[in-house]
């Protein structure tokens, strides 16, 4: 299975290429939007600010292509941490910008949903995920998962999310809109559960 990982300038793309390899896909790097045509997943990883990702999805030319195949096409993408929040319609982070769209909702820091807590948010936190969730199949309610963030994707409609954590506030941890999944946390450096949910997103159809 040819999975492509957007290569926009903000992602850590080794790692998550390394466990894709292991469990026995076929990962690529898509250095340009034309490059996922022949892609049977996309993932979007990244690391860093909100509006300078979508300045570089906006001029790279990924924004089209991707509305192209995943809304249009219905092709699976997996947005992982700022992967996951550029999903959002929009992002307050810097200067509030607009984001993909995918999934209604906007991207605020921890402090604004009322975390009192050490911000970022850096570590091990077990998560909650709705029952019969296909993100989550064959990973038992309370598994950890790696966390590192400042902001949290607050869709606007409840049956968007799939999983939320509570880190001194009900926190987001994954959400989903048909073919489109989103993790806040990262599954490549997540273990045992981390690696299942990959496993789930390669095996979405049968899911």
């Amino acid at each position: 299975m040819k999975v492509a990982i957007v290569n926009y300038g903000m992602g850590n793309l080794a790692s998550v290429r390394r466990v894709l390899e292991d469990l026995g896909a076929a990962p690529f790097i898509a250095e340009g939007p034309a490059s996922l045509a022949d892609a049977d997943r996309i993932v979007l990883p990244g690391v860093g600010a909100f509006s300078a990702a979508m300045h570089n999805l906006t001029q790279q030319g990924w924004c089209d292509a991707l509305q192209h195949l995943v809304v249009d096409r219905r092709k699976p993408l997996l947005g992982i941490c700022l992967g996951m929040q550029l999903l959002a319609t929009r992002g307050e982070e810097g200067n509030p910008t607009d984001g993909l769209g995918f999934i209604d909702g906007t991207v605020k820091r921890l402090d604004a949903i009322g975390c009192a807590l050490r911000i970022p948010h850096v570590g091990w936190n077990q998560i909650t995920h709705v029952p019969d969730e296909p993100m989550f199949a064959r990973i038992p309610q309370e598994s950890d998962f790696y966390f590192v963030h400042s902001f949290a994707f607050a869709p606007a409609a409840v049956d968007s999310v799939s999983a939320f954590t509570d880190y001194g506030a009900r926190v987001v941890a994954a959400v989903r809109h048909q073919n489109i999944w989103g993790v806040q946390f990262h599954p490549e450096k997540s273990s045992k559960a981390g690696r299942q949910l990959l496993q789930n997103f390669l095996d979405y159809a049968s899911c």
